[in-house]
């Protein structure tokens, strides 16, 4: 895949993942948190946090072009801003749009400090050199290299063990057999 391609494909996946991350992970810890206040196992809210790890996972660790980790970095970290932004009483976000869990869940990631946390995380997995680079090309293959690959040092022992081979004194480290003559060193 060319930088070109790579990198096109981490814009789309920087503009489509990181929403369906904050998400799944607000509805996932409100409904979870919701439940629990019951005594009852939220077991849709644990599979939506695990699908969003999942997506998370991949933006972080793949060798998906860093710009989806560093558009969803940027976006998480600005929404991971807006807590110490009211604290100068300024109203960023209305929260009246959002109800149910969904509204339980973001507000406990935002004010908890996770979106900032999950913001500079990908902020600093972009920052990578190595992932800026496009995959090595494959190296040639030397001159002296076999069609194969390189030969084994040693031939591999008869098997079963011809009646020559019996006592372990009279082992030979080489075969005879007319196959090795192909070998460099074994010509006669």
């Amino acid at each position: 895949m060319t930088n070109g391609a790579r990198h096109a494909l981490g814009v789309v996946a920087g503009l489509l993942f990181p929403p369906l991350i904050a998400a799944g992970l607000a509805f996932g810890i409100g409904d979870t948190a919701a439940k629990y206040q019951q005594f009852v196992v939220s077991w849709l809210g644990l599979v939506v946090v695990a699908l969003s790890a999942l997506l998370l996972a991949f933006l972080l660790g793949s060798r998906m072009s860093p710009v989806a980790s560093l558009m969803g970095g940027l976006a998480f970290t600005a929404l991971g801003l807006v807590p110490w932004i009211e604290m100068q009483g300024v109203r960023v976000l209305p929260l009246d749009w959002i109800d149910g869990p969904l509204r339980i869940g973001f507000q406990t990631l935002l004010y908890s400090g996770v979106f900032f946390l999950l913001g500079v995380t990908m902020l600093v997995v972009s920052a990578f050199p190595s992932r800026w680079r496009g995959a090595r090309a494959a190296l040639a293959a030397p001159e002296h290299a076999h069609e194969y690959g390189m030969p084994a040092p040693y031939p591999p022992a008869p098997y079963p063990p011809s009646p020559s081979h019996t006592s372990p004194s009279h082992t030979a480290p080489y075969s005879t057999l007319p196959e090795d003559a192909t070998r460099p060193m074994h010509r006669e």
